[in-house]
């Protein structure tokens, strides 16, 4: 039993996660100041020194509210100096202590503590059952406890002294510092017995599961080991039978890598991945995953690079051997040949070529390889709406793959070929992501050198990679990645064009599609002419391809079936192959009219004159616009009729005209949609022509965008229009004088037979139109 004392004080020191029982001996590591000259004042004194734990460890300068009253008085054995300011207190707990007042000075402090007395009475029976009763829960720990000292435990168990047994089993026993603070604080020797006992059943349950939890995992770990062996096992037995390929694919995929031409960092990750699989079981689901991810990686060509064409002359044979025209994109990749050339470097250009369809512009691009002496990729982008598509699946989703760009790639076995992104315009975006934008960092030259691909995870060098895209309309390309390519326009074919593309490159390969040799077809220039005009309505050659084949067709079977060794097809007989004409061109009328003007018109698939009529009857000043017109074209009709009106007292109309009189414009084939600015000056000079009673000639034909004071403004499409003008026999052409400079870029064979007028306002347009 501890005796009682009178109160006293004692240096003391603030322990953090730590709590001393009596008898223990241990070492302290003292670093704070205030608790380094407690010890100095302790061993300047009788050694003695007490020692009480902190609530909170974290606490730096503590009070006494933030310490356990309950602490130990300790002698000092032994004080050893640390570098970094840290003395080592070696300590052996005497007492119990209780704190009944902290004083804090400025150097350190001191505890006024008192020593409790845990005597009690109790029968000489009962302290027999309460020894009899821990020994056995000491006993059912030592059984669970592999690390307990079996010399100890046995010196605890012979003991029959009460407090010695409790005293000795609580310094064994491993327990956290708030259970020793509770076996510190028993205020009496059956408190004591209590608390510990509670302490062993708890650690003895707590071992228990331990153990069950570690044996259930030792049986799963043996299972694993045992399957493995038996695999491994499995796996010499197929080697000795030459059935097993896992092991020839190992060595198969690390000999590649050696010979992979990729940088040292690409390798590397290679090797880790196939490192995962050789020691992934051959049957196991993330083995197929990652042999797949393994092959893909090594079919991507990192550093192979195919040889560029050298020979410019070459290159440019091959562009004009295989198509027609289409001077500005052979041009351009002649100019990049060039300079590849003169530098010895130089990223692939980032080209768009626009025009309407069956132009050539998808075609262009496999010459365009050929000429370059690049490899040939095409990826079809209409209706693609998910990001995935360009920047591949995360390989953690069942059936990933890498992106079309990185598939492209890997087919075409190099790093710089060329890729046609066919059809950008036609790129969508739902829920699942903008295609449009996850192509962005795609044809950035300043980006994509290193291009993230999510399922190949190591960045792909696209600066080497020659785009090219195609689109029908800019308009549905948002505007940051139409920034990022360079625009080439393709205008629709002139019907000469047509004519050179039809006898150079469609006919000899429809004949050949048809079986027919060279010899048994021949297609006159008239007759070829007349396909084009009166069978064909487009701006490439698509429809006249298939009018062809269809022509080729019937030929072949005349062949076969009547013996006919040469077949001609001529202007006379061309119903017998296409049937009856299913286009004509409007011609010229035949005498000059008044409130009729020929316009001149833009559509997809070519120019087209567009004739206006107008018509003045006695009403109340209504006006009337029909033929299914847009809203541009409306409000174009309505600054031309506000003009007429500003000029109306100089040209002699009477001032209520406008109000006594209904003006009704028509512009015929209602069911067809018009739309857009470039008739506004046509209707002002038909309406003009109905007002006043004055002819408009019948050769003439007009295209301009009008103000209200009479401007004329210019319009686009003027070749297709010029061209649209020349074939129905038109003369004199007017056009807006902004519109000069792009005369420059249309060939003589258009213009050539037109009288091409420059106008600036409608008082120039009425002096040249009206008879």
């Amino acid at each position: 039993m501890e005796n009682e004392s009178m109160p006293r004080t004692l240096p003391a020191v603030a322990l953090r996660g730590i709590v001393i029982l009596p008898g223990m001996i241990v070492h302290i590591d003292v670093t704070r100041k205030r608790s380094q000259f407690s010890v100095d004042r302790a061993m300047m004194g009788d050694r003695e020194l007490f020692l009480t734990a902190q609530h909170n460890p974290k606490t730096e300068d503590p009070e006494q509210e933030d310490l356990y009253y309950m602490g130990t008085v300790c002698r000092i054995k032994q004080v050893t100096k640390l570098p970094k300011n840290v003395l080592r207190v070696l300590v052996e707990g005497i007492s119990r202590g209780e704190m009944l007042r902290l004083v804090k000075d400025e150097d350190g402090l001191e505890a006024e503590i008192s020593v409790p007395d845990m005597e009690e009475e109790m029968s000489a029976s009962l302290r027999t059952a309460m020894l009899r009763n821990i020994k056995s829960l000491f006993s059912d720990y030592i059984r669970e406890n592999d690390n307990m000292s079996r010399d100890a435990a046995d010196t605890i168990m012979m003991s029959d002294d009460l407090t010695y047994v409790l005293d000795q089993i609580s310094l064994q026993v491993q327990l956290p510092f708030e259970k020793r603070q509770m076996i510190l604080e028993a205020p009496t020797l059956s408190d004591y017995y209590e608390t510990l006992g509670m302490i062993l059943l708890a650690e003895t349950e707590i071992m228990n599961l331990r153990r069950e939890i570690s044996m259930k995992v030792k049986e799963r770990v043996d299972k694993n080991q045992r399957d493995y062996i038996l695999r491994e096992q499995l796996r010499v037995i197929r080697e000795e039978l030459g059935e097993d390929t896992t092991v020839n694919d190992i060595e198969n995929f690390r000999r590649s890598v050696k010979s992979l031409r990729a940088k040292k960092e690409v390798k590397e990750k290679i090797l880790e991945e196939i490192k995962r699989l050789e020691n992934l079981p051959a049957m196991s689901p993330e083995s197929a995953v990652l042999r797949g991810y393994v092959e893909t990686l090594l079919a991507l060509p990192w550093d192979k690079v195919t040889r560029d064409r050298a020979d410019l002359a070459a290159a440019a044979e091959i562009l004009d051997r295989d198509h027609y025209g289409l001077t500005k994109v052979k041009e351009r990749i002649l100019e990049f040949l060039a300079v590849r050339q003169l530098t010895g470097k130089g990223a692939g250009p980032i080209l768009c070529l626009v025009g309407p369809p069956g132009t050539g512009k998808t075609s262009i691009c496999r010459s365009i390889a050929e000429a370059l002496g690049k490899k040939y990729v095409r990826l079809s982008l209409g209706g693609v709406r998910d990001e995935a598509e360009i920047r591949g699946h995360r390989r953690t989703y069942v059936g990933a793959m890498p992106g079309r760009i990185a598939a492209g790639l890997k087919k075409a076995g190099a790093k710089n070929p060329l890729i046609v992104l066919d059809e950008i315009d036609k790129v969508s975006q739902d829920y699942k992501g903008d295609t449009a934008s996850a192509l962005l960092e795609v044809l950035d030259s300043e980006q994509n050198s290193h291009f993230e691909d999510h399922y190949v995870e190591i960045p792909l060098d696209l600066s080497e990679v020659l785009f090219v895209t195609t689109a029908n309309d800019l308009a549905p390309i948002p505007g940051p990645l139409r920034d990022r390519m360079e625009i080439i326009e393709i205008s629709s074919y002139t019907e000469n064009e047509k004519e050179h593309i039809a006898e150079e490159h469609l006919l000899p390969k429809q004949m050949k599609a048809n079986g027919l040799k060279k010899g048994q077809l021949a297609i006159s220039g008239e007759a070829m002419k007349l396909v084009i005009s009166g069978y064909t309505r487009e701006a490439g050659v698509r429809q006249l391809e298939r009018r062809l084949g269809e022509i080729c067709r019937k030929a072949a079977r005349r062949v076969l079936e009547n013996g006919e060794k040469k077949i001609e097809v001529t202007r006379d007989n061309l119903q017998d192959f296409l049937g009856h004409e299913k286009y004509t061109v409007n011609p010229v009328n035949g005498s000059d009219e008044v409130g009729i003007v020929q316009g001149l018109a833009w559509t997809s698939v070519g120019g087209v004159t567009l004739e206006v009529e107008v018509n003045i009857m006695p009403g109340k000043g209504t006006f009337l616009l029909t033929g299914q017109l847009g809203d541009v074209m409306k409000e174009s009709a309505q600054a031309g009729i506000s003009y007429l009106r500003s000029v109306a007292s100089e040209h002699g109309i009477p001032e209520n005209f406008f109000q006594e009189n209904d003006i009704h414009i028509h512009i015929p084939e209602g069911a067809v949609p018009k739309d857009g600015p470039s008739a506004g000056v046509t209707m002002a000079t038909a309406m003009y022509s109905a007002v006043t009673g004055r002819k408009v000639r019948a050769d003439v034909a007009m295209t301009g965008e009008i103000t209200l004071r009479g401007r004329v403004l210019p319009i686009g499409g003027l070749k297709e229009k010029l061209l649209a003008a020349k074939n129905a026999g038109i003369r004199k052409v007017l056009i807006p004088e902004k519109n000069r400079n792009d005369m420059e870029e249309i060939s003589t064979e258009i213009t050539e037979g037109l009288n091409i007028v420059y106008v600036s306002s409608m008082e120039e347009v009425l002096a040249e139109a009206l008879a």
